[in-house]
């Protein structure tokens, strides 16, 4: 199925959600977590303390922390007396971290925001667009 897309794009509607007051972690969660079989409302829930880099900016990216997320909720087997899954999950969410500090240049929110050098080098709205754009590649898109 080479040039067959999976899924219609929704980078655009993280920015929806963000515009609406979305944390950046809840915008990327909240647009895919439908495709996984949960509840926006819960998503929205579980990610709010993931939002402004967890703890006022000071450590991972809420837009990839939403990404990381989803990684879990499309290929955990949720079996808790025995999980088998974590290995491939946390290949996932290595892959999506790796990609989003080439594209991003940290993974860091205060990094990222500039709040110790005074120079931003990637805008929430771009954190936020490209964590999406991994996702739908990686967990979507069919890239290891």
């Amino acid at each position: 199925e080479t040039g067959e897309k999976i899924m219609d794009s929704r980078i655009k509607d993280t920015i929806v959600r963000h515009d609406k007051g979305f944390n950046c972690a809840q915008a990327v969660a909240c647009t895919y977590c439908d495709l996984l079989g949960y509840k926006e409302e819960d998503i929205f829930r579980m990610t709010e303390g993931f939002g402004a880099g967890m703890g006022g900016m000071q450590a991972t990216c809420g837009a990839l922390s939403g990404a990381v997320l989803l990684a879990g909720l499309k290929n955990s087997d949720g079996a808790i007396d025995a999980p088998k899954t974590k290995g491939r999950t946390y290949q996932l969410s290595k892959t999506m971290v790796n990609q989003f500090r080439e594209k991003c240049g940290s993974t860091v929110c205060c990094e990222l925001k500039g709040i110790t050098t005074g120079t931003p080098i990637h805008s929430c709205a771009d954190c936020i667009m490209d964590a999406a754009a991994i996702v739908e590649n990686v967990l979507f898109g069919g890239e290891e």
